[in-house]
């Protein structure tokens, strides 16, 4: 069972729900150790007093706050469990408003995601608020002490669970005023428009997290393999050099004309894998059903290499 890094309760009214908070997500990212160069030795990072100068161990360290240039005040652990605010052992919900549809997720400023489960004793109001808020689509604006910070968070139901997510202050957002972006001087002609909104729709589609994955921590897993078997690591071909503009609608027609044949071809293998499954218990009907869409796949991804005239274009304007 995973550790809580929290535990408090849930307040809106009058009601109280202790739970418990665990981490929704983990980083999976791949990491190194500092070695020195000359014989790989893992090195140590020391902490150093300069008053006394001696290395002294972390131990030996407390929290300070800086309240004047070299003047610091000591807090510890107590003081931090101490203070006077409600939110240090409440989620205090503030208000509930509308949620964000899942679909637009990836526009949120959330910071961390976790898990809130309830205490036994709460278990009944913790089903209750889960229920309404999914029933009413609604997410909970609440505010959290989490690691010695105050923090802006949306509750939200996520199947048997609800999730706790924590949110910017509206001050810590950057501005987008120092970005060179494009304004009203740049013309968009409307068969531009036209042609990039069926690109965006032939691209569209379900979110599903599940045909995602880290790619870059894939290559570099193999790329620390290969070192470690003394292989050589074959370099990846570098992208053909920009530079001159080329013709927007051909390469927009280029790219309506991909992306429709590998959606067809990511259907029709879909298909055929269905096709594949139910063969066995539907005779030789189903088998040539398979093989149909299985030439049907192919069919599409020949369509997805053929050269079209406007790929043919698009090649030589940035050739």
């Amino acid at each position: 069972m995973a550790r809580s890094m929290w535990r408090g309760a849930i307040q809106f009214g009058l009601v109280t729900i202790p739970v418990r908070l665990y981490l929704a997500t983990e980083s999976r990212g791949i990491s190194f150790n500092m070695l020195h160069e000359s014989c790989l030795s893992r090195i140590q990072m020391k902490v150093y007093c300069p008053h006394h100068d001696e290395v002294i161990a972390r131990g030996d360290t407390v929290k300070g706050y800086e309240y004047a240039k070299d003047h610091y005040v000591v807090i510890t652990d107590e003081d931090l469990a101490n203070v006077p605010l409600k939110t240090v052992r409440a989620i205090e919900i503030e208000k509930f408003v509308p949620a964000i549809p899942r679909d637009d997720e990836p526009t949120r400023f959330v910071k961390q995601a976790y898990y809130v489960e309830p205490e036994g004793i709460g278990k009944k109001a913790y089903a209750l608020l889960r229920a309404v808020l999914a029933e009413q689509g609604l997410a909970a604006v609440c505010k959290v002490v989490i690691k010695d910070r105050e923090v802006l968070a949306a509750l939200n139901p996520h199947g048997s669970a609800m999730v706790l997510e924590t949110l910017h202050w509206p001050d810590e957002i950057r501005a987008v005023d120092e970005l060179d972006l494009p304004g009203e001087e740049i013309e968009v002609k409307p068969a531009e428009r036209a042609m990039a909104a069926q690109l965006i729709a032939a691209m569209t589609g379900a979110f599903d997290p599940s045909e995602y994955r880290d790619e870059y921590r894939a290559a570099l897993e193999e790329v620390i393999a290969a070192k470690v078997d003394g292989r050589e690591i074959v370099e990846p071909e570098a992208p053909a050099a920009g530079g001159q503009l080329v013709d927007l609608m051909a390469m927009l027609e280029a790219s309506v004309s991909a992306a429709r044949a590998s959606k067809a071809s990511r259907a029709a293998e879909e298909a055929a894998e269905f096709a594949d499954e139910t063969a066995g218990g539907r005779g030789a009907g189903a088998v040539r059903a398979a093989q149909r869409t299985r030439g049907a796949t192919r069919a599409a991804a020949a369509a997805a290499e053929e050269e079209t005239p406007a790929r043919r274009v698009a090649r030589r304007k940035s050739a």
